[in-house]
């Protein structure tokens, strides 16, 4: 049996998005991926987007926020940033290592001017369903993106 393919979600503050990629790729993909998340600033786990994936039966109440150097000398075979930010300063990656990026909306920033929790949570509940579509997809959905960013490369 081959071994499985190691996938690094990142972000800014490994709060939100990365986490649920994380929780999902785990959950739907355990069997082909070895998943990690990490943030370029660690900031703790967003407890809404703890309540969004125990809504669909996923725990990542014990989930930490880890920078990427947390991760020690792990070899990965995808890093797909999931924010615009985690993009534009991504360390540096070995070239034999397929950076993709997935941009996926930031829920806490949406949620900011909710007039209530239930519509905070539906933006939560959006870019969950969301990930999960994209993670169920893998890795079709990775290889499809990355043919795109290097057609996109001079």
């Amino acid at each position: 049996m081959a071994d499985k393919m190691k996938i690094l979600f990142l972000c800014t503050g490994n709060s939100c998005r990365s986490q649920m990629a994380e929780a999902w790729t785990r959950h739907l993909k355990g069997h082909e991926f070895e998943a990690y998340s990490a943030g370029v600033e660690p900031k703790v786990v967003d407890p809404r987007a703890i309540k969004a994936m125990a809504e669909v039966g996923i725990d990542i109440s014990g989930h930490k926020s880890k920078s990427i150097d947390a991760l020690g000398d792990l070899d990965f075979d995808y890093v797909v940033t999931v924010c615009d930010n985690a993009r534009e300063s991504c360390p540096f990656f070995p070239a034999r290592i397929r950076l993709i990026h997935q941009g996926f909306d930031d829920p806490p920033k949406l949620a900011s001017d909710a007039k209530d929790e239930e519509t905070a949570m539906a933006h939560y509940r959006r870019v969950r369903d969301e990930i999960m579509a994209f993670v169920e997809e893998m890795p079709r959905s990775l290889e499809n993106e990355y043919e795109k960013s290097c057609a996109r490369r001079p």
